[in-house]
């Protein structure tokens, strides 16, 4: 069966610098699909980068075996793709009513998933608590009747059991429309309960592909191995390249520098390693003191 989504050796990140690499994954009609790994895994960044948002370093992200190049506004409106991203994105000073029409959906489809929303259609986005929010943000991506859907963290400081409502929304959506959806979920358990099949990463890069039933059996192995602690975030990896590839430019120099003095006789640069080190920690502090002043 030919899959609704499919990302093919996808490399993503910041800066043209990837933090994310080698992606493979598929979703297919019908099917849930959880990205789950550590924060800073690189799990939002591969969200963003097939809904459009970000543009790839390398690889191709394939919507029903076509490559698609578009950006984010055109794959929503005209691509079939639902997204919910983890900031709840409700228009704070319309109503519920007027959130939902805003996304082009059916206001009554949206009442059909989430019924507990009819009484609240005339209140403020804003006024809404937050599970009530998500609900909202949800039911207007799928009254939309959307070919996949993209969640990032649905469950995002909320309760227990607006989850499962939130969840369970989605695998029922999936059961009868066919829709696909690939969901980032820091509950592992209760996504797993939800899903088909499971995709980890930790680091950038996909580390196991499961059936969910064995990845719920295996579940104490895989958070004790895998999802425990924070992995290295994606900032930090970008310094880190960055830092490395400073290291290896300075060692060509000081190549060149060594070369040029053995064969002229004459001294290239007076720099020792040690200096070159000196300088290099003098550029590390001044670019974390940008950074700070940026924060503040």
């Amino acid at each position: 069966m030919r899959p609704l989504l499919q990302t093919r050796s996808l490399k993503c990140g910041y800066l043209n610098r990837a933090v994310v690499q080698g992606v493979n994954l598929k979703v297919h009609q019908g099917e849930v699909v959880c990205l789950l790994g550590p924060n800073g895994a690189g799990k939002t960044t591969t969200l963003l980068t097939i809904a459009g948002e970000l543009t790839p370093v390398d690889g191709i992200v394939m919507f029903g075996n076509t490559p698609t190049f578009t950006p984010m506004y055109q794959r929503i409106r005209r691509g079939g793709i639902g997204l919910v991203t983890e900031e709840r994105l409700v228009f704070t000073k319309l109503s519920a009513r007027d959130n939902l029409r805003v996304g082009g959906g059916s206001v009554e489809a949206a009442l059909e998933l989430f019924p507990e929303l009819e009484p609240r259609l005339g209140v403020r986005g804003g006024m809404l608590s937050g599970g009530e929010q998500q609900m909202l943000a949800l039911a207007r991506a799928l009254s939309r009747q959307p070919s996949i859907l993209l969640a990032d963290e649905l469950s995002l400081g909320l309760a227990p059991i607006v989850v499962d409502r939130l969840l369970g929304a989605v695998r029922k959506v999936a059961d009868t429309t066919g829709t696909g959806a690939l969901i980032v979920e820091q509950h592992a358990r209760k996504a797993l309960q939800v899903s088909d099949r499971m995709y980890l990463m930790a680091r950038g890069q996909i580390l196991l592909e499961l059936p969910a039933a064995e990845a719920l059996s295996r579940l104490d192995e895989i958070e004790e191995t895998y999802l425990t602690g924070t992995s290295e975030t994606e900032e930090d990896h970008i310094e880190r390249l960055r830092r490395k590839n400073k290291r290896k430019a300075w060692r060509r120099l000081r190549v060149r520098e060594r070369e040029l003095t053995r064969l002229s006789g004459k001294l290239a640069s007076t720099r020792t390693a040690a200096e070159d080190d000196f300088y290099f920690e003098r550029e590390r502090q001044r670019r974390h003191a940008a950074m700070v002043r940026r924060k503040r």
